[in-house]
Parts: C-alpha cells; structure tokens; sequence
C-alpha cells in the first residue's frame, strides 16, 4: 500500500495504514492519507505521465490502492480544462477556463472520490458500503459498489430529484428517503452502519475519498504546463474537492512539480445556506450550524460540513475568499455559461459562474489573471431541480 501513515488533521494523532478506520479516535476530525513523497517524486514525473492511462489513477504513487487490479475503475477523471473565450469576453476578463467534471462516469466529479473510496473500502475487507447523498455521491456510490460486487445503501433527502433515485437504484443500492436535509440523512446513515458494520463513505468521514477528489488539483497543474492559475472558483458544499486540491498542491510543491505559489481559493455557496461565508467573513475557524437552508443547487444545501475548518483553513492561507449566490443568479449563471461556451452545467457550476461576476464586478480578479471555474457535474441530471426557476 503506498499510504505510509494516516494523520488526522486537527491533533498530533497518527495511524497506521491498513486498518479500518473513519475519523480520527481521539477528536472525531478527519484523517489524511500521508505517502512517500520522496519516493513517488521518482517516478511520478511529467514526461512520465505522456504514456499513462487516461483516468485519475495515472498519479498512481500518491493515490491509496496500489495494485491496479484491486482499484475499482470506470474511468473517472482526466476531464477537459476548456477555454472558455466568449465567456471571459463577456465577463471583461481575458483568461477563463472552465474544468469540466460533467463528463465522468456518472455524471460528475463525486466519481473521482468514491472510486478511491469503495476501492479501499473493498480492499480492507468490507463486504457493504454507504453514505448520505444529496444525489450525486449515492449514484457514485451505487456504480462503484456495483463493479466490485459491494452492498450499498444511499439515504437521501426525500426532495431529491426522481432521476437520481433511479439511477442509484439501478446500480443495485438500497435506498432510503430521509425527511429534512443532508445532514439529517447522516445521522440515519451513520446509526444504521455502526448497527450492521458498514463502511461509511460519507463526505471526510473516510481517509480516501478526498485522495480521489485531490487528483482534480494534479490535472490541473498538468493540463496548465504544471503552473497554477491565479483564482479558482469551486462550489462548496461539503468542500472536499477544495480541501483535495489544497492536499495535492502541498505534495506537489514537495515533489518538484510546482513552486510555492498558490491560486486564491473561491469557495462558493448559495445564499441560502451559506455557513463558510459567514465564517470567513467573521474570522471564525470553523462554520457553525446554518439554520433553514434552502438552494435548488443540492449538492450547496450542506448546512455543517465536517471538513468546514479545512475549508476556511485553505481559503486564508490562499488569500482568497468565501460568496454566496442567490438563487437567481445560479439560474442566470447556468444560462451564460450554456450560451456562451456550450456547457450545459449543473446549478453548482453555474454559481461559480454567478460569483465570479460578482468578483469582477467588485475589483477583486483582475482582467488579466487567469482563472478556472469548476463546473461539478453535468445540468441534465438537475432538470427537474431547475424547471421551475428557468
């Protein structure tokens, strides 16, 4: 196993790879997985990854399964990092770029983090796995159980949308409806699998899933001639995408593969359950608890993520900053990126849309940085969420 040590990220608790474990024994935070840096430095090499497959899993030497047998596999990542020339001409910028995650397996980046989740999972020996979903993560979910022969259970919010419920349950997954939020549906997730044994894949509450999540920042930095632009927007829900990134820029500076400057990190929320922006605003180390929150951008309606410290650790220390969206302005977004690029995104990649306006609007990109928007799954899957607002 290339996993040399698991670190938990709040205390000096340190683990040994190889066991089963979930969030860290001493202060319940969650744990990253540590590598061999200087060894993977060796191998893992720009000219070297000319000839390696085309999926996530070509960083093979900082990622958690080692034998290509044992990962569970669909192809996920390597998605395009599109320039985007009438958007930026629309926005009064002159470099935007939008990272495509619609085209993963599934549908959206949730691919890339439980890929490398059911794929440990498995490995350690677990025979079911399961997770709250507000869509996306139970789909992934359910795929990747379904290639390696897993039992999965998906508990989801009872307002999700029809089509994410028939999708996770055609890939064989037990799913159970939820009255309330997210985070009521992790509790009942949580109960049940400490009940019957399960392997919990729920946002951070695993080491493995942000090392899936993390490669978006490695394809990044090779899709850009290993630089790093100056502004990311990412939507920001339960953040690990953002927190995996952050991860993948510190392993790269270590190995030689980038220096030490670092984009501003946008975290982007919806109006309507905004607690990383009202952390960040205030100063707060982490995000309490947002009381009603309401977005028909679902996978934004996390009202208390476990990983919000991370989040607004990565955010300060990259100079950047939190905002939120209305719901108009999501729709809006949604429409110019469609009508100007031919993306057709879901609601969280048209609030980064939304939100860099706002920035450009208020001085703080500049018209010559070069910024990249994620754009987290594919606007098809969210129809039914965006009809009555279109």
């Amino acid at each position: 196993m290339p996993v040399i040590r698991l670190d938990c990220t709040k205390c000096d608790r340190t683990f040994a790879p190889g066991a089963v474990l979930n969030l860290c024994t001493s202060c319940s935070a969650p744990l990253f997985a540590r590598y061999d840096l200087e060894r993977a430095a060796k191998t893992l090499r720009p000219e070297a990854l000319a000839t390696r497959e085309r999926s996530m899993w070509r960083y093979h030497e900082v990622m958690p399964v080692e034998d290509p047998a044992q990962r569970l596999s669909l192809g996920e990542g390597y998605t395009p990092l599109l320039h985007a020339p009438r958007l930026s001409e629309w926005l009064g910028l002159k470099r935007v770029m939008v990272k495509d995650e619609g085209g993963n397996p599934t549908g959206s980046f949730k691919a890339r983090g439980l890929s490398a989740a059911v794929s440990m999972a498995k490995v350690l020996g677990a025979k079911a796995v399961c997770l709250p979903s507000a869509g996306n993560a139970g789909s992934a979910l359910a795929a990747y159980a379904a290639r390696g022969g897993l039992e999965a259970h998906v508990f989801v919010p009872k307002d999700i949308a029809s089509l994410f419920l028939m999708e996770t349950r055609a890939y064989g997954a037990h799913v159970e409806t939820v009255d309330g939020l997210i985070t009521d549906a992790g509790r009942v997730c949580a109960s049940l699998a400490r009940e019957h044994g399960w392997y919990e894949c729920a946002t951070l509450k695993e080491p493995y899933r942000v090392e899936g999540k993390k490669t978006m920042g490695y394809e990044l930095a090779e899709q850009l001639d290993w630089t790093l632009p100056d502004v990311i927007l990412y939507p920001t829900g339960g953040g690990t995408g953002l927190i995996g990134m952050w991860k993948a820029f510190e392993e790269m500076e270590t190995m030689g593969l980038i220096g030490s400057k670092r984009p501003r990190m946008v975290a982007v929320q919806a109006e309507g359950c905004a607690p990383i922006v009202k952390a960040h605003a205030e100063g707060q180390p982490d995000a309490p608890m947002w009381p009603g929150a309401t977005t028909h951008a679902h996978g934004l309606r996390v009202p208390k993520a476990l990983g919000d410290f991370l989040i607004l650790r990565a955010v300060k220390a990259s100079g950047g900053t939190a905002i939120s969206v209305t719901e108009e302005e999501i729709v809006q977004g949604t429409k110019e990126l469609a009508a100007s690029e031919g993306l057709f995104a879901a609601p969280e990649g048209g609030a980064c849309v939304a939100a860099l306006r706002k920035l450009q609007s208020a001085g703080q990109v500049a018209p010559d940085e070069s910024v990249v928007v994620f754009n987290t799954g594919t606007g098809f899957k969210y129809v039914e969420n965006m009809t009555p607002l279109w």
